[in-house]
């Protein structure tokens, strides 16, 4: 039998295991933890980032080079042709465990396609991490913590991007 159709795996499981963007053209945006603001934007994009057990630092690189020109915002046509780096928009990054959910079956969410939160958290650091080192206008939330997060979102207009991780050769 092969791996992804060992007892109890959804037959599906191989093609969910992708780094997630959940992608949010925003007017503005903001992340509190504690009654305190620890992250807030402008225009921009609010990202909401889902980590699944396959995903590794390519997977991170990837996923942050596709938010960073997916072209979301309007040109002076109208027409979606621009992107976070055209417009010099604001990034806030949201560690958001739950887009890792397994919601097929059943009436509660399962979570064994989601990195161990060890992985998972120093995943979304090195995202940051990457994050500030190519753009200049980030904000994040923290991983682990409860985060009211806030914004405007401008259209609607929301995405959900996914990275296949590449295997370790």
């Amino acid at each position: 039998m092969c791996n992804s159709m060992r007892s109890g795996a959804h037959p599906a499981d191989a093609e969910f295991n992708q780094m997630i963007g959940l992608l949010q053209r925003v007017t503005e945006s903001s992340v509190t933890v504690d009654g305190e603001t620890i992250g807030k934007i402008g225009k921009g994009l609010m990202v909401l980032i889902g980590i699944e057990r396959n995903d590794n630092e390519h997977s991170a690189k990837r996923l942050l080079e596709r938010i960073l020109s997916y072209r979301v915002f309007p040109d002076k046509a109208g027409k979606m042709n621009l992107s976070l780096i055209d417009i010099e928009g604001g990034l806030l990054l949201i560690p958001q465990f739950t887009l890792a959910a397994d919601t097929s079956q059943g009436t509660r969410p399962g979570f064994s396609r989601a990195a161990t939160p060890q992985v998972a958290k120093q995943l979304y650091a090195d995202f940051v991490m990457f994050a500030n080192k190519d753009y200049s206008n980030v904000a994040h939330g923290k991983f682990g913590a409860d985060m009211q997060v806030h914004l405007i979102n401008d259209g609607p207009v929301t995405f959900w991007l996914r990275v296949e991780p590449k295997q370790n050769r």
